[in-house]
């Protein structure tokens, strides 16, 4: 045990410290213990501050025994020195008295020295307690009995270590308050472990609704397929297809394109919910700014001419190039461009738009491409209106555009004017000569005769329909066309709808992004900028983009490849959707063989450009119907690579190129996979092997061919053999191949297949009309006078599509 220290004289600003000091048993219980402590050397070597000797405390009485400390539960703090002698190595002192503890938080240790004493508030006039204190604070403190506290030394020490912290504590502390946050009851309430359980119930409840509206909850893009919409569903197309027909009126096919309200319509028949993410939907605010009136400015007219491949039109747009180009630039026209700008005598401009047939401009259509202000329809003059002159009316109808006929061909002597008119009659379209609305003209694109009058209409059409635009602005286009350049890489011809498209803007389109490296105008030649209804050709593009494509000039790149990139994720997505097959169930099958879902033709179109490519899928996809389909896997720009064939390998297809071929790669790979490959030049070839192809994935057509009839005459029973029906044949032949129906009171009693068939005792083959046999049919022998022995076959036909498309 250490010695007591030595006491040490009280500082006259404590006389109340002196008079009261007890012994300990009496400051337990009613007065507080007054007591100093030592001034102990700094351990920097500083004298401590100067205190006046105070008298010593008087000894304990030997008769009385030592009252035992309290010791509190909390971590103990350092032993304060006493300044009686008797006590030796001091220890801390708890009052007995009611409140006279000190709290944890008020306890601190210092074991470098500096403390203070402080009296504290007792149940009896206080009881005090010796404390340490951080620091080298010096402090005096009063109760609030009016009695002064104990005296303290003023000492400089060091600043203390923080006391240990009861974890425990804390942590019932944060509970408290985070249970007070959230407005539960608090533990010991009545009902709190209740109340815990319904709030964990009631989230149970949300994540579960949650997820089953998730469940529910289908995201497509606008313009899927039937089949397309069918397989996310997880219905069947035949489903779909008698519910747009039975409730919504509308005749649809396995491969037509749907609009949302549509989609959504048809999801929430089948208990679904349709949330539209288009792949080509409106992220960017450039391009839809409303342009002021005085910005606006007069702009050339876009003219699409369309109609029969065999009734003029290239011839058309040939005399119109040659006729309208500045003299010594008629040889350097590009041919492949799609689209072109002319100038006429008197100084106005038309853009010609040269389209690869009507399929691709129903393409750009369904996108809401609206690039064309007016259609010019040619019908040849020694021909008659064909059915694709009638679709072609009928696309420009949709479009919402006016139309004027040119009536080609008027120089050969078959030629019959009148009758095109009167046949344009029957279609609705009513020619100003029948009061109608439609412009007309004859004209013959070989001799170039009417061709100024139809661009003078052409022109007087356009001024009609005010057509303007703002030069100013950023520019927004539409993709025309677009293939890949050998020498320049992916090339696309952009039409300008509105703005001015210059070299070096940042630009979105499709599922690309990127910056102008260069323009070119109709003629090859290198342009800085493009303006209102002006077709040029773009390079510097990331990938071949689709025709009907928009492209918006932008400010922020950065914003821009992140959509581009958000569209080229859900277009990859709508791939594999296509080119995923999966596991699939006997249940599953069956219910798809019934649905004529099983049969499938499955298409890699592969083109030197994208209108052609697009073209042919539109013109192959029209083929389907219930029972076969023709589903494009892929359609894509350039040359047949290895990776295509690796497509095709997994999906099943055949790969059609189209004014492309496969390179050496590709070549042996094909071979190794077992992959078909189809070439063409001519779209329509293309067309009529497919639909050969399609044909013969039919299931034939099952007809029962009736060889005779024979009546029975006599039965007879024959040992070991059964009966046998004497016959008189009444009509064609009784074969022995052919099966036999047993029919008795125009009722069919049996059908099976003859036994034997004889004539006296030969067995014969067969036997016509007027002679009597003698039949036996398997496993059958209640035969009777008077019944009907009809002879027949069965035998499979094959359809065609035309069939199937009247519905035999």
């Amino acid at each position: 045990m250490k010695p007591a220290p030595e006491p040490v004289a009280a500082t006259p600003a404590e006389p109340a410290a002196v008079e009261t000091q007890v012994t300990v048993e009496a400051a337990v219980e009613k007065a507080p213990v007054a007591s100093t402590e030592q001034a102990k050397p700094r351990s920097d070597g500083g004298q401590p501050a100067a205190a006046a000797p105070a008298p010593a405390a008087p000894e304990l009485p030997s008769d009385r025994p030592r009252p035992r400390p309290v010791v509190p539960g909390a971590p103990r703090p350092r032993p304060v020195a006493s300044a009686s002698p008797s006590f030796g190595s001091a220890r801390p002192v708890a009052s007995a008295a009611p409140g006279g503890g000190l709290s944890q938080g008020q306890r601190r240790d210092d074991s470098r020295g500096g403390g203070q004493q402080q009296s504290r508030p007792g149940g009896q006039g206080g009881g005090g307690q010796q404390i340490s204190n951080q620091g080298n604070q010096n402090t005096q403190n009063t109760s609030p009995t009016g009695q002064a506290g104990a005296g303290q030394l003023s000492r400089r020490g060091k600043k203390g270590k923080r006391g240990a912290v009861d974890q425990e504590a804390v942590s019932a502390n944060i509970t408290k308050t985070m249970t007070a946050m959230r407005g539960a009851p608090t533990r010991g309430r009545p009902g709190g472990r209740r109340f815990g359980a319904d709030m964990r119930a009631e989230a149970e409840e949300q994540r579960v609704a949650a997820a089953e509206k998730e469940r529910k909850t289908v995201r497509v893009n606008e313009f899927i397929t039937v089949s397309e919409l069918a397989q996310i569903l997880g219905v069947t197309a035949t489903q779909i297809v008698g519910f747009a027909f039975k409730t919504l009126g509308l005749m649809v096919t396995i491969n037509l394109r749907l609009d949302f309200d549509q989609i959504e319509l048809i999801a929430g028949e089948f208990g679904f919910q349709a949330v539209k993410e288009s792949d080509y939907a409106a992220d960017l605010t450039e391009g839809k700014e409303k342009d002021a009136e005085e910005d606006l400015r007069p702009r050339p007219p876009v003219v699409t001419i369309m109609g029969h491949v065999d009734h003029g039109k290239t011839s058309l747009l040939d005399y119109i190039r040659k006729a309208n180009v500045v003299a010594g630039e008629a040889g350097g026209i590009t041919q492949h461009i799609g689209a072109y700008h002319v100038s006429l005598p008197n100084g106005r401009q038309i853009t010609f738009l040269d389209t690869p047939g009507h399929e691709a401009f129903t393409a750009m259509r369904a996108r809401g491409a609206q690039v064309t202000d007016i259609v010019v329809l040619v019908v040849a003059a020694d021909d008659q209106v064909m059915p694709q002159t009638v679709e072609a009316i009928s696309h420009a109808k949709s479009a919402g555009v006016p139309m004027i006929v040119a009536i080609n061909k008027i120089d050969l002597p078959s030629a019959n004017v009148e009758k095109v008119r009167q046949e344009l009659l029957q279609h609705e379209v009513v020619l100003e000569e029948f009061g109608g609305t439609t412009l007309a003209t004859a004209i013959s694109a070989k001799k170039g005769t009417g061709v100024p009058e139809l661009l003078e209409q052409i022109l007087l059409q356009a001024d009609i329909l005010e057509l303007r635009a703002n030069p100013s602005r950023q520019a927004v286009g539409t993709v025309v066309e677009a293939q890949l350049d050998q020498g320049k890489g992916p090339v696309a011809t952009i039409l300008v709808k509105n703005g001015t498209l210059k070299v070096g803007d940042d630009y979105i389109c499709g599922i690309y992004s990127g910056r102008v490296r260069a323009l070119h105008d109709e003629r090859g030649k290198t342009v800085k900028t493009a303006g209102p209804a002006i077709p040029v050709q773009l390079l510097g593009l990331s990938g071949v983009p689709m025709a009907g494509d928009e492209l918006v000039v932008v400010a922020d790149a950065a914003a821009a490849r992140e959509i581009a990139q958000r569209r080229e994720r859900l277009n990859r997505e709508a791939n594999s959707r296509r080119t995923t097959r999966g596991n699939i169930s006997l249940e599953d099958f069956m219910s798809h063989t019934a649905a004529g879902q099983k049969r499938q033709l499955r298409l890699v179109i592969k083109a030197d450009q994208g209108g052609p490519a697009e073209a042919l899928a539109d013109s192959l996809e029209h083929l389907s119907n219930a029972e076969v389909t023709v589903e494009i896997i892929h359609r894509g720009v350039g040359a047949i690579s290895e990776s295509d064939i690796l497509l095709a390998k997994a999906a099943g297809a055949i790969i059609i190129g189209f004014h492309v071929r496969p390179d050496n790669n590709a070549r042996s790979a094909a071979e190794r996979e077992g992959v078909e490959i189809k070439l063409y030049r001519i779209i329509y070839e293309a067309v009529a092997d497919m639909k050969l192809a399609l044909e013969g994935m039919l299931r034939p057509e099952s007809r029962e061919v009736v060889y005779g009839e024979a009546e029975v005459r006599e039965v007879f029973k024959v040992a070991r053999i059964g009966t046998i029906a004497g016959c008189s044949v009444r009509s064609g032949t009784i074969n022995r191949k052919g099966r036999i129906r047993v029919i008795r009171d125009g009722v069919e009693l049996y059908d099976g297949t003859i036994g034997s068939l004889r004539r006296f005792k030969d067995d014969v083959q067969d036997v016509k009309e007027g002679y009597e046999c003698g039949i036996g049919v398997e496993n059958f022998n209640d035969i009777k006078n008077g019944d009907v022995l009809e002879c027949y076959r069965t035998e499979e036909v094959a359809r065609t599509l035309e069939q199937m498309a009247r519905g035999n």
